[in-house]
């Protein structure tokens, strides 16, 4: 099925009004079924998949996503490049709501997660130092600022493993370390990505301040419902920085993420 698609996106249901003429692909991988059927369609002259990570229903929580017949299913495809927004909380007082952060780090806090394609027997040490696309990431800062999206150019998330939120201890620890966002899902996304040698832009929509800042602050702590309101008002700028970035990608990738596997694998 190569060549389907260059383009993949990881994301919900609001973006399926992107596509005309859509097709729809249902995929078997070696992992299991992916979260949904795929959609295929043409975008600014690019063959893009489109799969939303919870399923159609939002029926699967964080830990329980097939991250790996998710990505698996965009290589089958063809995919080189992955496109992920993601909803997050802020962990630190000048990143707002309705901020979008492109993310350059993670922190991993996540558990029991099937995070590798690499079982064994053959041994592989992918690098994770700089896990996400520096092309694409610098893309997609560029257009959201051609946009006027409030955007930050760089930021770590960490990844919690939900579906519970974060206590206000550990929201705390976590701004203090510096970091920038908090998240559920780019764990092990962008690193199965890698092992997989397709270029991830992850791309944090903040929703609300963290119940550490909530605390400092003496605000309300975060709810699922304020959650959902603010990603719904996000959904249109998404949609058209998605569009955008698109445009402006380039045929050649430049950066190592093509070529994240070489000397990677241990021969013996």
């Amino acid at each position: 099925m190569k060549n389907e698609a260059k383009i993949g996106v990881l994301g919900g249901s609001g973006f399926y009004e992107f596509f005309e003429r859509p097709k729809k692909v249902q995929i078997e991988t070696p992992y299991g079924k992916p979260s949904a059927e795929i959609t295929v369609a043409e975008i600014a002259g690019q063959k893009v998949a489109f799969l939303p990570r919870h399923g159609e229903k939002h029926q699967f929580p964080p830990h329980k996503i097939n991250y790996r017949a998710n990505l698996y299913s965009f290589k089958t495809l063809g995919v080189e490049r992955v496109i992920s927004p993601c909803s997050a909380g802020s962990l630190q007082p000048h990143i707002k709501p309705g901020d979008f952060v492109i993310l350059d780090q993670f922190f991993d806090r996540t558990k029991n997660r099937e995070d590798s394609f690499y079982d064994g027997p053959q041994t592989t040490h992918i690098s994770g130092a700089y896990p996400y696309c520096p092309q694409i990431s610098q893309i997609a800062y560029n257009c959201a600022k051609k946009l006027r999206i409030p955007v930050h150019p760089k930021g770590t998330v960490v990844v919690i493993n939900g579906p519970r939120f974060s206590t206000v201890a550990e929201s705390q620890f976590f701004s203090k370390q510096s970091w920038e966002v908090v998240n559920m899902t780019q764990y092990p996304e962008v690193i199965l990505a890698r092992e997989l040698e397709m270029c991830f832009v992850g791309i944090a929509l903040v929703t609300d301040w963290d119940v550490g800042l909530s605390a400092a602050k003496k605000v309300k702590p975060v709810s699922l419902n304020e959650v959902v309101r603010v990603f719904h008002q996000n959904n249109q700028k998404i949609r058209q920085l998605i569009l955008e970035i698109i445009k402006n990608l380039p045929q050649k990738r430049t950066c190592d993420c093509k070529d994240a596997l070489k000397n990677a694998v241990i021969k013996t």
